[in-house]
């Protein structure tokens, strides 16, 4: 009894966050004919209007977000396209990573070396990981063994190193910069404020879900690992 509550709290901490982004997202997707443009309206306008310089707007399919590299915010099609709270609160905060950039912001910088080569580490991780037993049997020995295991590991403990250099990137987005411009610029409505602070706060902790999400597969490749 104890250990199946034990496991549903677990559960609940892994997949609340990324079930209460989704439930926000969708619960202020609807349509508002009073805004007054579409999401990739409003970043363009917010673009213009802050004087971003070489920022550009585009339609993407892999997810609403800021490329640093590129200097182009990108924003899914039903996001870019639709004057619900959820498209002007998304396009504002990806405003906000562009304002964090052309300000120089350190820790956006940071970010963006580490993704490429995090992404690498992680793709050799799991290579690693899947080649570590076969190594331990050929060698009979529990140095390789260990040893690739640790570096195989490394991936996921790299990938939770960015998730946590980008929680305070996401939050500064969303509440410094994005929630300020649209209270300021009467973009919405005072009482449409609070669902789009609600909005922000999923917007952020979409992170916070992707974290989760990687501890638990951590957790997978041990226990499979350790069974071995």
């Amino acid at each position: 009894m104890v250990f199946a509550a034990g496991v549903l709290i677990i559960l609940a901490l892994i997949f609340g966050p990324s079930l209460w982004v989704k439930f926000v997202m969708r619960r202020y997707s609807s349509e508002k004919p009073e805004m007054q443009g579409t999401g990739g309206e409003l970043a363009k306008h917010l673009i213009e209007r802050l004087s971003l310089k070489d920022v550009k707007v585009e339609v993407t399919e892999l997810g609403d977000h800021y490329d640093p590299i590129e200097k182009k915010v990108r924003l899914l099609r039903e996001h870019y396209e639709s004057k619900s709270l959820t498209a002007i609160a998304i396009a504002a905060h990806e405003v906000g990573h562009a304002i964090q950039d052309q300000q120089g912001d350190k820790r956006l910088a940071t970010r963006t070396k580490m993704i490429p080569v995090v992404n690498q580490i992680a793709r050799w991780s799991v290579v690693i990981i899947s080649l570590s037993p076969v190594i331990g049997i050929i060698t009979r020995h529990p140095m390789p063994f260990s040893l690739l295991l640790f570096l195989g590991l490394s991936g996921f403990i790299a990938r939770m190193m960015i998730h946590a250099v980008t929680l305070p990137i996401e939050f500064d987005a969303s509440f410094s910069k994005a929630l300020p411009i649209l209270r300021e610029g009467n973009y919405v409505s005072q009482s449409n404020e609070k669902a789009v602070s609600r909005i922000l706060s999923a917007a952020a902790l979409t992170y916070v879900s992707a974290a989760l999400a990687d501890i638990l597969n951590l957790g997978r490749w041990i226990v499979i690992l350790l069974r071995r």
